[in-house]
């Protein structure tokens, strides 16, 4: 396992953390956005639905997985770094789906991660690219939290704010 310099941004489904960290990228910040949801993205331009993009859950989420690895071994691990998400993510969508963890978990370990940034949750909104409602949304968020304790992470809880106070938050705890 390489300790890292990389910051971990998580939480639910919108808990607020694409709008931090696209303010981290504006302030200077190399940033790592979101796999899944520029995946999803590309395939909604292409005409594809959100079931058909998940019709085999197994693959989309190995998908995800390896396309984060792949990104994390191009980072420099002593280069200060703000993922939207990381690997461990996978671990809780894995379990979410009824999939084994195993190879997630596995893959976790690569890596150590600097801070893991828990976004508290903000009441949910459905957007084009989430599948999610507020129930599945609530597991994910319990999911996550397991995902990192159980790599022996601790979890620095980000407080419901604004875009600038929970940046300030985060900078705040480098």
């Amino acid at each position: 396992m390489q300790q890292t310099n990389w910051h971990v941004i998580t939480g639910a489904p919108c808990s607020g953390k694409t709008a931090v960290i696209r303010k981290l990228e504006k302030l200077g910040y190399p940033v790592v956005h979101e796999v899944a949801r520029a995946y999803i993205d590309e395939r909604l331009q292409n005409g594809e639905s959100i079931a058909r993009i998940k019709a085999d859950i197994l693959s989309f989420e190995r998908h995800i997985l390896y396309k984060k690895i792949a990104i994390e071994q191009s980072l420099l691990k002593e280069e200060t770094v703000f993922l939207d998400r990381a690997v461990p993510d996978s671990i809780g969508y894995y379990i979410l789906e009824g999939l084994d963890p195993d190879d997630a978990i596995q893959k976790s370990k690569l890596w150590r991660y600097k801070n893991i940034f828990f976004f508290a949750r903000i009441p949910f909104e459905k957007d084009p690219v989430r599948s999610e409602d507020d129930k599945t949304a609530s597991r994910i968020d319990g999911l996550l939290k397991e995902s990192y304790r159980m790599l022996g992470y601790e979890i620095i809880v980000v407080p419901l704010g604004s875009v600038n106070a929970r940046v300030n938050f985060i900078l705040n705890h480098l």
